[in-house]
């Protein structure tokens, strides 16, 4: 499906918003990498102590995070994955979201309050890296590798630029090279993805495959245009007539909230900022937020719909964060167990609590494949 020749460059209308997000996403890596941890904050509260938090964030919220971020580093493993609750069956999977969680935070494998964290979490991943490219676990993620792929991809991708160690950066170079290579050469005849490298396409692990690729192309590394643009096709193929995007190509069940959702922040790290299908899906899933109270949205997988709409609001501008943010940091503040956990969507513990503390550190701007 694609020449390994022609890099990631989307073209178009959005090139120079584009040359401004990656200005803007290598100025957030080096950032995150020279600082470690909310602008080189040295445990709780300093950065809201100084007076500079972002908007809309509260010293609340950081409490909250602090504590959810204590939780995820208490659960980690020995051998640097995180299996809690219904996490069990997805090693891999969950150990690339919290992973992300504690860069969100500033965090890198040598600064920042959960370093070792992030460290852990790397050399695991690098330990699951296949000869085929395949970043998976003993059990493959319980039969369905490719959701974990994604995430294992978009974190590694993310970190590599923080290594300071050689002999571990030349290792994720490697793994991410070949995760690249495998998720082109998975995809579809149709453009997506599915749970098995090759074996047919969903939207939820078409997303998960092009925001990996994205936080490649933002590290360096040579993604294949056509992969890209395959995706993007792909997508279109799922649009329905109220804007959504169904479940897969061959559904018929109507638009889909959570992959609707996932599409918006998916198309804009394609380059797809103003096109008509990402401004369809953005008004749609905008629609369906408004039409719904409360952090449930009537679709189910609710952590889920979050993770990807709170990245699609927070980089369609301030219009739709400003609506979008306080009420939802807000919910997830009640929702926060006592010991710093958020279950979510019935995975379990450490699902919930890296999302929740994912999209509560948003606005940091320390993840590139999340900025603006």
């Amino acid at each position: 499906m694609s020449n390994p020749g022609q890099a990631f460059e989307p073209g178009g209308p959005v090139r120079a918003t584009r040359r401004a997000f990656l200005g803007r996403t290598a100025g957030g890596a080096a950032a995150a990498a020279a600082g470690g941890g909310w602008l080189a904050s040295p445990r709780r509260g300093h950065a809201a102590e100084k007076g500079i938090l972002p908007k809309h964030v509260t010293p609340e919220a950081l409490r909250a995070v602090t504590k959810g971020l204590d939780y995820l580093a208490a659960q980690q493993a020995e051998d640097g994955s995180w299996i809690t609750g219904g996490g069990e069956a997805y090693p891999v999977a969950m150990t690339g979201l919290a992973g992300t969680a504690f860069l969100a935070h500033g965090d890198s494998p040598t600064r920042g309050p959960y370093a070792k964290k992030v460290q852990g979490a790397v050399e695991f991943l690098v330990r699951c890296a296949t000869p085929t490219g395949l970043i998976t676990g003993p059990t493959q993620d319980s039969g369905q590798p490719m959701h974990g792929h994604g995430f294992a991809l978009m974190f590694l991708a993310s970190v590599y630029g923080m290594i300071t160690k050689e002999s571990l950066r030349k290792q994720v170079q490697s793994t991410v090279r070949k995760a690249v290579a495998l998720t082109s050469q998975g995809q579809s005849l149709h453009g997506g993805w599915t749970y098995i490298p090759g074996a047919g396409d969903e939207g939820s692990v078409t997303v998960t495959q092009v925001q990996a690729l994205r936080a490649a192309h933002n590290a360096g590394f040579l993604v294949p245009r056509a992969t890209i643009e395959e995706a993007v096709k792909y997508l279109e193929k799922c649009r329905t007539p109220e804007g959504g995007i169904q479940y897969s190509l061959i559904s018929a069940t109507g638009p889909r909230l959570p992959i609707s959702a996932a599409a918006v922040a998916t198309l804009y790290n394609a380059g797809q900022f103003d096109g008509a299908i990402a401004t369809d899906c953005l008004k749609y899933v905008w629609d369906q937020f408004r039409a719904h109270d409360g952090w449930e949205k009537g679709q189910g997988h609710a952590f889920y719909t979050h993770l990807y709409a709170a990245q699609g609001f927070y980089m369609a501008g301030d219009q739709y964060w400003d609506k979008y943010f306080p009420g939802a940091r807000d919910q997830l503040l009640t929702m926060q167990a006592p010991d710093g956990s958020w279950h979510g969507d019935g995975i379990g513990q450490v699902y919930g609590t890296a999302i929740a503390t994912i999209i509560l550190q948003l606005p940091f701007k320390f993840v590139p494949i999340f900025q603006r």
